[in-house]
């Protein structure tokens, strides 16, 4: 179906990687795949949404045949991939995962020279940045991830042109906390980005042991007060089996009561994309003009449906 002009254009930005399943079994055969925080997010959310939205994946990937296959799977998902950028001296990364008896996840990475840590420059050594390919979107959604594999100079222009874009477009900026240590230089560094992240921020989706481990907050109390200080009024903050809390505490209670109890009987399998799914059912209700209550439903149903099933993405036909 052709998209007309006031179609919701959505653009997910970050790095999408090969994915090789190890499984929790030493005789399982190791499957291959493609993921990555936000791509799990893209897929999900285009799967949820209809069609007065359009959601564009932004990265950069290589020449190879790998990365043809990526692009392939992402426009199997109707995902627009025409901004994707392509190297010819990088590749994808590669992460390999195993999963124990509770679906507890163990990762290998193979990352530090993958194309996406090029993206919005010209080529890796250039210190001019491109931001175009972030034109024409009405919400761009990133995470900590996103910025964590830039060369900080890139991390601060985007920054910047996030908050030109939302001052002068409108533009809704969707941002998760994702912090995985090894990408940042320092503990510090990641702080001080993902604090000025959040300060752009219209819609909010951190998740507790992220944040507590990064900003070392004493209790949830004192994260929530954190997070409103920097002006956040919308989204979710994600506790794992505790189910998410609404940013607007009028919203928590009611859900707490009647909507967690009920949604937690799934099998755990495995948790990789637990987070990215819920990204996804909470921001496509946000979207199609749901309330929050609906929205903290849709995002915490979502996870739960993922992670019964092995890998970040659940097959279309198991869909």
């Amino acid at each position: 179906m052709k998209k007309d002009k006031s179609t919701i254009k959505i653009a997910c930005v970050g790095e999408a990687m090969a994915e090789l399943m190890l499984g929790s079994d030493e005789d399982q055969a190791p499957s291959l795949g493609f993921a990555g925080d936000t791509m799990n997010t893209a897929i999900y959310l285009n799967r949820m949404l209809d069609e007065t939205s359009e959601v564009s994946y932004i990265t950069v990937v290589g020449q190879d045949t790998l990365s043809d296959r990526l692009v392939r799977r992402l426009s199997d998902e109707s995902i627009n991939t025409s901004r994707i950028g392509r190297s010819s001296t990088r590749l994808v990364g590669l992460y390999a995962i195993t999963t124990d008896q509770s679906g507890e996840r163990t990762f290998s990475y193979w990352r530090s020279e993958s194309a996406a840590r090029t993206l919005f420059q010209h080529d890796a050594k250039d210190s001019q940045c491109n931001f175009a390919v972030l034109n024409g979107f009405s919400v761009i959604v990133l995470s900590a991830i996103s910025l964590a594999i830039l060369p900080n100079e890139v991390r601060m222009a985007l920054l910047a042109e996030l908050a030109r874009l939302r001052n002068e477009h409108q533009v809704r900026v969707v941002f998760d906390s994702n912090y995985r240590p090894t990408l940042w230089e320092s503990e510090d560094v990641a702080r001080e980005i993902i604090a000025a992240t959040w300060r752009i921020t219209d819609i909010a989706l951190p998740s507790i042991d992220d944040e507590k481990m990064l900003f070392h907050d004493v209790d949830e109390a004192a994260l929530l007060a954190r997070l409103r200080s920097y002006g956040l009024i919308h989204g979710a903050l994600k506790r794992g089996a505790l189910g998410p809390r609404s940013l607007n505490d009028s919203v928590h209670e009611s859900f707490v009561q009647n909507t967690v109890a009920p949604l937690s009987p799934h099998k755990v399998v495995d948790t990789t994309a637990a987070g990215d799914s819920f990204n996804a059912g909470y921001l496509s209700s946000i979207l199609a003009g749901k309330n929050e209550h609906e929205a903290l439903q849709a995002g915490h149903a979502c996870a739960l449906r993922v992670i019964s099933h092995s890998g970040a993405i659940i097959p279309r036909d198991q869909w």
